[in-house]
């Protein structure tokens, strides 16, 4: 009998499939299948474990990310405290010492840091105990509209670092209304959170344009619309129209009141609707991405712009929609401030929340979720600070450093993977018969 005789026939469509995972591995397996179930077994074989799974996820970099960078801040607060300075004198008489001093120095500074950011035990009533919460979620507020925005960018191919002059200018029609218009209660507030989001997508369209029509880079356009943002809102702060009567400083009049956030848990509290505003903004752009057709077309254009054109996709109409939606995103972040924290304008209303942002979205690998968490992460941060100075007697720039190494494990994966021995994520290639 004839080999062909012995071997089932096959049955239907042979299909090739080829499935990537993680960022970018060495390992590639290579498996040979039918349609029926002959290749049951072989891929069985090949299959990752759970745990597996779980050592070669993006995610698992990230966690242990944040985890070296805690490492990494613990010795510069060993080395920053004097206690540990004092004691390393007489390490080899005593080392008990500095051992003791080491672990005082290391555990005050991060009990300090986990206090001035979600929870005080030592607090008198229940408020205070959760008012470091209400502080971070509030900081967290703005990180998550702006990271979003960026995260669009990231995703569609466009590294748009443009968010702090987008804060800027959607902060500043949001104070023009504010002060300048007066509204019914209710009407007001929509008025002037629509016009962040305007000034914010308008300086998003500018690199846009640019970059649909004239190749510009969107790094260099949008560095500098930064600066020019930063001194337009200086040259408008020196008007009659936005200097606040009765001062010297170059600060607009306080927005009315109507056109505020409320408190969610009332005044004691610092937590306005912006953040819920935030939260739904983050179900909108995950729907945006993950189930519309424009949200296709972004992941398209971003993950390869000359197949997308040869399917009849506009890569200069999807980087002009892209730069729009960041700019409005972020300006959105500005109504936060200017309609939330700080009802007036000044130079310093965005703080560093542009630049923040990008870190945040970086974290967040772009995704919304992962980008509303980093953002309480890097909320929390900016609530502890004062209390890692007060409390533990250390600088604040320890808060500023953990945040930079963040950045820094979370650009070079393959670095966390060799710290902690994860291993590199395989590429299955399965190749029908």
């Amino acid at each position: 009998m004839s080999d062909d005789k012995k071997k089932p026939a096959k049955s239907g469509a042979d299909v090739d499939t080829i499935a990537a995972s993680g960022d970018g591995g060495d390992d590639v397996t290579t498996a040979v299948t039918g349609s029926d179930g002959e290749g049951q077994e072989s891929r069985s074989d090949e299959a990752r474990s759970v745990m597996r799974q779980i050592a070669e996820s993006s995610t698992l970099v990230v966690i242990m990310a944040i985890v070296a960078s805690l490492i990494l801040g613990g010795l510069l607060i060993v080395l920053a405290s004097e206690e540990v300075r004092s004691a390393a004198g007489y390490f080899f008489s005593r080392p008990g010492d500095m051992l003791s001093a080491v672990w005082t120095s290391v555990s005050s500074a991060y009990s300090a840091m986990w206090e001035g950011a979600f929870f005080n035990a030592g607090a008198d009533d229940f408020s205070g105990k959760i008012s470091p919460l209400m502080q971070t979620l509030t900081m967290a507020t703005p990180l998550i509209l702006a990271g979003l925005g960026l995260g669009i960018g990231f995703r569609a191919g466009l590294f748009n670092i443009g968010a702090q002059g987008q804060i800027l200018i959607g902060a500043t029609l949001g104070a023009m209304v504010g002060f300048m218009w007066h509204l019914p209660v209710g009407l007001h507030l929509l008025v002037a959170v629509i016009g962040t989001a305007i000034g914010g997508a308008i300086w998003g369209f500018i690199p846009g344009i640019l970059k649909a029509r004239t190749g510009a880079h969107e790094v260099i356009t949008t560095i500098m619309l930064n600066y020019i943002a930063l001194n337009l809102v200086a040259y408008l702060l020196s008007l009659d129209a936005f200097q606040r009567p009765g001062s010297d400083n170059p600060q607009s009049p306080i927005v009315d009141s109507s056109a505020q956030y409320p408190a969610i848990f009332g005044s004691q509290f610092p937590l306005h609707l912006g953040f819920i505003l935030a939260l739904a903004t983050a179900w909108g752009v995950w729907w945006l991405m993950e189930r519309s057709t424009l949200g296709f077309q972004f992941r398209a254009v971003g993950a390869n712009p000359a197949a997308s054109r040869t399917a009849g996709m506009s890569v200069a109409k999807s980087t002009v929609l892209v730069m729009v939606i960041a700019g409005g995103l972020a300006g959105l972040a500005g109504s936060a401030q200017i309609l939330g924290t700080q009802p007036s304008l000044s130079t310093g209303i965005a703080a560093s929340f542009g630049f923040d942002a990008i870190t945040v979205a970086l974290l967040g690998r772009s995704r919304p979720l992962g980008i509303v968490f980093a953002a309480v992460l890097f909320g929390g941060l900016k609530a502890a600070g004062p209390a890692l100075q007060v409390q533990a007697g250390l600088p604040i720039d320890i808060v500023l450093v953990v945040q930079s190494l963040i950045v820094l494990f979370i650009a070079a994966p393959p670095l966390v993977r060799f710290l902690f021995r994860l291993p590199s994520p395989k590429v299955v290639k399965e190749v029908a018969v």
